[in-house]
Order: C-alpha cells, then sequence, then structure tokens
C-alpha cells in the first residue's frame, strides 16, 4: 500500500495537468497551483529535516519523501505555462522570466531535482538516519541550484 500512494500521487497530478492544459486555465489559476505544489514540497521538506535534525520516525520520513518524488516525477513544467511569467496566484509569482527562457537548463535541473528526491525515497525505506540526511542534502542542493537562478529573493 505504501508503494500505491505515491504513484497515484503521480498519475493524479499528470492527469490533472494534462486535463487543465487542454482548458486553458486562467495564467492566474496555473500560478496558485504552481505555489501550491512549492507550498507541499516545503511542507514534505520540513518534516524531514525535523527528523534528520531530532528523533528520527522512520515511517514520517518515509511518507515525506514518497510524497516529494511523486512531485518531483510529476511533470513540474506543465505549470510554468506561457502567459504566467508575471502575475498573481496566492500571491505575487517569485519565479523570474529566465525560467520560461532557459529551457535546456531547467530540464536538466529538473531532472536533477528528480533523480534526488527518488534516490532520497529509495534511502528512506532502510531508516538510516545519517544517510538520510545525507541524501536530503543533496536534494536541498537541486533546490538551491533552482532557487539561485530562478527564484526571486524573498
Amino acid at each position: 500500500m505504501k508503494q500505491v500512494k505515491p504513484f497515484l500521487v503521480a498519475v493524479a497530478l499528470t492527469v490533472t495537468a494534462s486535463a487543465f492544459a487542454q482548458q486553458a486555465p486562467k495564467p492566474e489559476q496555473v500560478i496558485k497551483w504552481r505555489q501550491s505544489v512549492y507550498q507541499v514540497l516545503g511542507w514534505n521538506s520540513n518534516r524531514i529535516k525535523a527528523n534528520v535534525d531530532g528523533q528520527f520516525n522512520r515511517e514520517e520520513v518515509v511518507r515525506a519523501a514518497n510524497s516529494t518524488a511523486a512531485i518531483a516525477n510529476s511533470g513540474l513544467g506543465a505549470l510554468y505555462l506561457p502567459g504566467t511569467e508575471q502575475g498573481k496566484g496566492w500571491h505575487d509569482t517569485a519565479a523570474k522570466p529566465e525560467i520560461f527562457k532557459d529551457g535546456k537548463k531547467v530540464g536538466e535541473l529538473a531532472a536533477n531535482f528528480a533523480r534526488e528526491a527518488n534516490e532520497l525515497a529509495k534511502v528512506a525505506v532502510n531508516g538510516d538516519q545519517a544517510a538520510v540526511k545525507a541524501q536530503f542534502g543533496k536534494l536541498g542542493q537541486t533546490c538551491k541550484s533552482c532557487h539561485d537562478d530562478y527564484k526571486v529573493k524573498d
């Protein structure tokens, strides 16, 4: 059952993104979806960080890592539609316009994120806190590399 949930999340996100792409959603809605996805990623990241820095709960880490991997493999690029370079979703978009232009580099960054997220999900199953912490650090570097180039600084 634990392996089914990430698969179902990935399928749901893919189907939803495909359906919405066919219906030509308003830019504001796409920005909201994008911002929501990153909020969920942040929530999962905080769950993992709390476990690698404190008392380790393997099941909690596995759930958060699987959710992160499912999102990483869901086709996040569909959330960067033309016309969403500017605007407001839940708040003003923090995506720099360059992310919409640097397709090859962004694709490489997304592939790195997916690879490290998948590895984290694998490592989490073993329940080795030090190994999870090391892999979580690698995943964090993929986030940072994208944020450095493509996210407006807070």
